[in-house]
């Protein structure tokens, strides 16, 4: 795996014109079943995709906690809300609660994520790639692409699958 992330962002940087080429023209006209085309493309990868190899995405991007998660976590931890956002948040630029740092701080050493049950929704949706309206999320696909291995396969299953 850690061959394939050395070579993601390289790979994920070359394909950058072509994704938002490609991207552009399905924003434009989606085909009326891309939803189920993303869905099958999304089970297919992860049938062969195992993030505990990887965890990428924990150890180099943070997500967005929303006001739901922080509720649910904090009392999974045992904190007030506002004890977990001192501990763990910080605020950003967008006004958007963040982890202070990567990598995730409930990140252990084999990969396993100690709030699991319950993690950030961003967390469990991740990488976004069997999303409803698939087509309005092209510039965060276009930045996931270079984060998860899954992503980007699943990008270039997605472009022979639509041709467009």
């Amino acid at each position: 795996m850690n061959e394939q992330l050395k070579d993601l962002e390289k790979k994920a940087k070359e394909k950058q014109a072509e994704n938002k080429k490609f991207f552009a023209k399905l924003k434009k006209k989606p085909p009326k079943n891309l939803d189920y085309v993303m869905q099958d493309l999304h089970e297919a990868e992860f049938e062969k995709t195992d993030c505990l190899d990887c965890a990428n995405c924990c150890k180099t991007t943070g997500p967005l906690f929303t006001n739901a998660d922080i509720e649910r976590i904090a009392k999974y931890l045992r904190l007030k809300p506002q004890r977990f956002i001192a501990t763990y948040l910080r605020v950003d630029e967008e006004n958007d609660y963040v982890l202070q740092g990567v990598p995730c701080t409930f990140l252990d050493h084999q990969n396993y994520c100690s709030i699991y049950d319950v993690r950030p929704k961003a967390c469990r949706e991740f990488p976004h790639t069997d999303r409803k309206k698939f087509q309005q999320i092209s510039s965060l696909t276009m930045k996931n692409v270079a984060i998860c291995p899954a992503a980007f396969n699943i990008v270039e299953a997605m472009k022979k699958a639509i041709k467009n």
